[in-house]
């Protein structure tokens, strides 16, 4: 007997209700000791590691907001939000989203799923809503565990930006929260990919690996000089943009871009999905995709995609080069270091003196005379000068920049000694960390400060 398919709409079966079907593949997928796992790891382990890692003599310093964990506990959740965007949350939308059709392929599940529903469309949309729900509790648990473990574990102190400013208590939890629901927009493009190769390959493993190999893909790009056009056109840039909520003002213009790319890039990989899966042959069980499928009903649309979002930012922002220029680096530099030295004088308790009469300005070369003073390296030398009111003496520090391509910098102090060439500085109360010593600062990439 050879089993069919009726086409939709040729009987006058009703499709089973939306709601029924979301229910019914919501609770298929947590009854999968994998999602179980995930579930627990997520609401669980995050608490944890902040709890530990911030009782620890060495931090993470290498992560943005890392040296900051001693001294609150909102920092512990951003380098949590640091992990997730670089690995956690691409792994997740594989593990979910890059799985859900492909299981029904792997079980042979179809045709008594199509009996049951009686329409592919709605079955499409169902598990695209049921494994978008699941991602959305990872999430949550990533992000509610990491700030419980971090309050608990340091308190609910004021958090130091991207630019040396200090943000209140208050601010700090906004900004925060803000923060991790900006990555769910970049975590929703990478699950449409995931759906789009579930979909596309099948029972194929690679179907599953998709949205990891995108995301392991463009991190690497993402180290590369690219030109600036080309970075915001990337998916995996509003993984970074979210840093600029931590300066004043807000970095908005690489924010709204990358939200706007992932937006773009899940209402495409989610269209050729649904397109994909509307045609595809149910009564084939060994279906395994097709690589000329896939080729063209995926790679080059998503490819397509690209080229047409570079060349909309290139047209319609003051993106040029790499983004990443010598003026640039000097207006963020000097912002910070007068933000950082106010507050290493609240630690020494001297007069306090404001960012207006320090008038800090800076200097920066990069590689010597020979190199020109732009684009990403750890060759990057400035001195900053400041002055200090009824001083006539100008103060100056040396620093030594890594400068990274996607616009993050590390400044290492490099003398004089009493200003920030020490780890540490004695203040009436002890010792204490030193905050011009080391401290991360971020570059607007869109920024178009004229050359001077």
């Amino acid at each position: 007997m050879t089993a069919t398919i009726t086409p939709p709409g040729t009987t006058g079966a009703r499709p089973a209700p939306l709601l029924r079907g979301y229910r019914f593949e919501l609770t298929k997928l947590l009854s999968q000791w994998r999602i179980r796992v995930l579930l627990l790891a997520c609401w669980i382990a995050p608490a944890i590691f902040v709890a530990v890692v911030s009782q620890q003599s060495a931090l993470p310093a290498d992560t943005v907001f890392g040296r900051w964990m001693h001294t609150t506990g909102w920092a512990g959740s951003l380098v949590v939000l640091a992990f997730s965007c670089t690995w956690a949350l691409p792994l997740l939308t594989a593990l979910v989203a890059g799985d859900v059709f492909a299981a029904e392929d792997r079980l042979g599940t179809w045709r008594h799923l199509l009996v049951a529903v009686r329409s592919p469309a709605r079955i499409f949309v169902t598990k695209a809503v049921a494994s978008l729900t699941v991602l959305l509790l990872l999430a949550a648990g990533l992000a509610v565990s990491s700030i419980v473990g971090g309050l608990l574990a340091v308190g609910n102190h004021p958090l130091v930006g991207l630019d040396g400013h200090t943000l209140n208590p208050a601010d700090a939890a906004g900004t925060v929260l803000l923060a991790w629901v900006c990555v769910l927009v970049p975590m929703l493009a990478f699950a449409a990919v995931g759906l789009l190769g579930s979909v596309a390959l099948g029972r194929s493993p690679m179907g599953l690996l998709m949205p990891a190999l995108l995301a392991f893909g463009l991190q690497l790009a993402q180290m590369l000089p690219l030109p600036e056009a080309v970075r915001l056109a990337l998916p995996s840039q509003a993984f970074l943009a979210w840093r600029g909520l931590f300066t004043s003002p807000v970095q908005t213009g690489p924010l709204l871009i990358g939200l706007t790319v992932c937006l773009a890039w899940a209402a495409a990989a989610t269209a050729l999905a649904y397109r994909l899966f509307l045609r595809r042959d149910f009564t084939d069980l060994a279906y395994d995709g097709s690589g000329r499928r896939v080729l063209g009903g995926g790679v080059l649309p998503l490819a397509g995609l690209v080229a047409i979002t570079v060349a909309l930012v290139a047209a319609a922002t003051p993106a040029g080069g790499t983004g990443i220029e010598r003026t640039k680096l000097q207006d963020s530099l000097s912002i910070a270091y007068a933000h950082l030295y106010r507050l290493q004088t609240t630690q020494l308790h001297r007069p306090d003196v404001t960012e207006a009469q320090l008038r800090a300005t800076a200097s920066c070369d990069k590689g010597g005379d020979n190199v020109a003073d732009e684009g990403p390296g750890n060759d990057w030398r400035c001195v900053v000068s400041w002055h200090l009111p009824g001083a006539a003496a100008v103060g100056t520090a040396i620093y030594q920049l890594d400068v990274a391509a996607d616009g993050r910098y590390v400044a290492d102090g490099d003398g004089p000694k009493e200003v920030n060439g020490f780890f540490q500085v004695r203040t009436p109360s002890g010792d204490a960390p030193n905050p011009l010593w080391q401290f991360d600062g971020n570059v607007d990439l869109l920024d178009n400060s004229p050359e001077g």
